[in-house]
């Protein structure tokens, strides 16, 4: 395999993890919904998510002063929806509407879910210390909902310059993995 040196400020489009989510936010009536990308799990028992949100972002403050957020994992059906939230703010206009999606209640925060999403996660602030600093929330997910099907859903994995993965082909190991490691 032959390699090639790699311009460092794209590294992101090799490494990053995982699949963009939709953020919802509410603070005070005001709502949003925002297009991420940066985030990865931090522990399982209790289930801890740490995600970067800039500072510039419309969400950002209302994320900060609520202290909840909701996790959603949209599919390639809602890549026009991801890719429109992703390039507009919701200081102009409510993106629940705009963009057609259906705000639903949640069950343990006060923040609305996006009913046409695969999953949403339900997240209060576990721990702020980072916020100040470096905009990272570490969050503990208090609540999760996944759809029945598919079991493979087609996941959307941003990989910078307008370009986006879908998620494909599975690929089963089980059989060489000991049973704790399932």
């Amino acid at each position: 395999m032959t390699k090639t040196d790699f311009d460092l400020g794209e590294v992101r489009r090799i490494l990053e993890p995982g699949p963009v989510v939709l953020v919802t936010s509410q603070h005070k009536g005001e709502r949003n919904i925002m297009t991420m990308g940066w985030h990865m799990m931090l522990g399982f028992t209790p289930a801890l998510f740490g995600c970067y949100i800039w500072p510039g972002n419309h969400s950002h403050e209302l994320i900060r002063k609520s202290k909840q957020c909701v996790i959603n994992v949209p599919t390639r059906a809602l890549l026009d929806q991801v890719v429109g939230i992703g390039n507009t703010t919701g200081k102009d206009f409510d993106k629940f509407e705009h963009f057609g999606l259906t705000a639903e209640d949640a069950e343990h925060v006060d923040v609305p879910l996006i009913g046409e999403a695969y999953a949403n996660f339900e997240c209060r602030l576990h721990d702020g210390s980072k916020v100040g600093s470096y905009n990272l929330f570490i969050w503990e997910i208090v609540r999760a909902r996944v759809a029945a099907e598919p079991a493979h859903p087609e996941t959307l994995h941003y990989l910078g310059r307008g370009e986006f993965m879908v998620a494909g082909k599975i690929v089963n190991c089980r059989h060489r993995f000991k049973p704790q490691n399932l």
